[in-house]
């Protein structure tokens, strides 16, 4: 006990004096934990405001490192939506993981499963308690991890993430290795215990505080990464598990954020195309490349003058960036381009845009403390400057710089990466759900989780765009069908090699005749723009 206390010092004083220090191994431990006392949460909340009414909230005390189980001990925050169907019928828990990217709060799900409001029947909601909780690090647990705030630049516009200049470039990896020192200084003794691995303890600690013997479980995106790392370590545990939106399970983040840069490209030029396709609307070309390049143009004029002083290039980015997630954000940001390029109207960017606040900080902070210990990153700058440069050289612009800057505090991250999770097991239920066309996550990702928990069943949608497949407020009403009958009786799609069944996709948006815009006189209404200077 005295040695792995000196360790644990040692990794802390390390951290904190900006010294990367190795994640620790850790011994396996099962630590007792109470029950969960709880209780109605309040109508507001100061972080996601009304979203919990109705709900009960409650907290579990979990070891911070889960080799010294009698030791410091976090707080993780959870709610819960209690099943309302008679006692014979209920199912069990469900714990549920909004995924997209680590350091996302979950507390506010339970009511979209619960009441129907996902597309999940009542009947089905109603014979389950649907668990949120906001992961160790995250949200309303304790501790919340925030580090430099500057590095979101709240207040004023960002430079540019296509860096320029020797300059510019070495300024943003100036700020990313201020940022990653900032959390060393700052949670040095918390850092070392952030990983994927630690939150699939926390989970499990959950089901143990719950009283039950299994647990189902949804995530998406990140969730799903979450979902099978729990599956892998504690598979006996699973009762049934969904993941939709399914990320890469093998290789490292460094790897498949660089995968993602081109698929988000195509995702790109998916939107474009749907622009050009509606000319007779927005006036920005009859061609996906007449479109990209007014994109651009509206790009070049913000870098040239940033709207408010707030809105530069890089925020620019950030406002289109959702349509490479949802359609349904396609119409209200295609009349946003059309506005500013063609009227220099600059109030659909303004409505888009927001300013970085505590939540945004800490998506930041948990983002880089989760990815850059789950695992290894190239150490120092040389080669994500080369690989970087390359792969915007090779015409995937949209992203490939916004990526980088997003991850780069990991290439000085002061705890240095552990032992992945090895993924797989042949003996979980688990359903999982796909878009063929969704940027972050590419379908090779499912593909490759297919094989790796051999009974699980793969559906795909196709032409799917859209970042959540299922259970959310644009989902497939098919893709809802497999989950619903997965929860209510376990049923699946009958297995056969490679994709087990598909849904067709929803068809693409309409524009509103509220989008139809007029064009000004002398400004070109089809594709004439001049080309940008990307």
């Amino acid at each position: 006990m005295k040695r792995r206390r000196l360790v644990a010092a040692v990794a802390a004083a390390a951290a904190l004096a900006g010294v990367a220090v190795a994640a620790p191994v850790r011994a396996a431990a099962t630590p007792e934990v109470a029950a969960i006392s709880w209780s109605p949460c309040p109508d507001s909340d100061p972080l996601v405001g009304t979203l919990l009414k109705g709900l009960q909230c409650g907290s579990l005390q979990v070891p911070l490192d889960y080799s010294r189980p009698n030791g410091r001990k976090i707080s993780l925050a959870l709610t819960r939506a209690g099943h309302t169907a008679p006692a014979d019928r209920y199912q069990g828990v469900v714990l549920l993981n909004r995924g997209q990217w680590p350091g996302q709060f979950g507390r506010d799900l339970p009511t979209r499963f619960a009441t129907g409001t996902s597309g999940l029947p009542t009947t089905v909601g109603a014979q389950y308690d649907w668990i949120g909780f906001d992961p160790r690090g995250t949200g309303a647990s304790e501790p919340m991890v925030t580090c430099d705030p500057s590095y979101l630049w709240p207040g004023q516009a960002r430079p540019d993430y296509v860096p320029r200049t020797a300059a510019q470039e070495r300024a943003w990896v100036s700020r990313a290795q201020d940022f990653a020192e900032s959390c060393g200084r700052t949670y040095g003794d918390v850092l070392p215990f952030l990983s994927t691995k630690d939150s699939a303890r926390d989970m499990d600690a959950i089901r143990r505080a719950l009283g039950e013997r299994q647990i189902s479980y949804f995530g998406y995106d990140y969730g799903t990464y979450l979902g099978s790392v729990y599956a892998s370590m504690f598979p006996t545990r699973v009762r049934r598990m969904v993941l939709d939106t399914v990320v890469e399970p093998d290789g490292t983040w460094y790897d498949t954020d660089l995968e993602q840069n081109a698929t988000f490209e195509n995702g790109a030029r998916i939107y474009f195309s749907w622009i050009a396709a509606n000319d007779a609307t927005y006036h920005l070309g009859t061609t996906q490349a007449a479109v990209e390049a007014n994109y651009y143009k509206g790009m070049d004029k913000v870098r040239r003058t940033p709207i408010d002083g707030e809105i530069g290039p890089s925020e620019y980015t950030d406002i289109f960036l959702v349509s490479l997630y949802r359609r349904s954000s396609w119409t209200a940001n295609a009349k946003a381009l059309a506005d500013w390029v063609l009227r220099a109207d600059p109030a659909g960017l303004r409505a888009g845009f927001g300013v970085p606040g505590t939540p945004t900080q800490n998506k930041q902070a948990m983002y880089n403390a989760v990815q850059c210990v789950d695992t290894p990153w190239p150490r120092g700058w040389k080669r994500w400057q080369d690989d970087y440069s390359a792969q915007y050289r090779a015409g995937n612009r949209f992203m490939t710089w916004y990526d980088a800057w997003y991850n780069a505090p990991c290439a000085f991250w002061p705890v240095r990466a552990g032992t992945p999770q090895k993924i797989g097991n042949k003996n979980v239920d688990v359903l999982l759900l796909q878009g063929d066309s969704v940027g972050d996550s590419p379908l090779s990702g499912a593909l490759r989780m297919h094989r790796q928990f051999p009974d699980s069943r793969l559906v795909v949608e196709r032409d799917g765009f859209e970042h959540e497949t299922s259970m959310s407020r644009n989902a497939n009403t098919c893709m809802n069908g497999y989950v619903s009958a997965f929860f209510e009786d376990g049923s699946r799609p009958a297995s056969v090699q490679g994709v087990d069944a598909s849904c067709t996709a929803n068809p693409a948006p309409v524009p509103p005749a509220s989008n139809v815009s007029t064009v000004l006189a002398g400004v070109p209404a089809s594709g004439a723009a001049p080309s940008a200077t990307r």
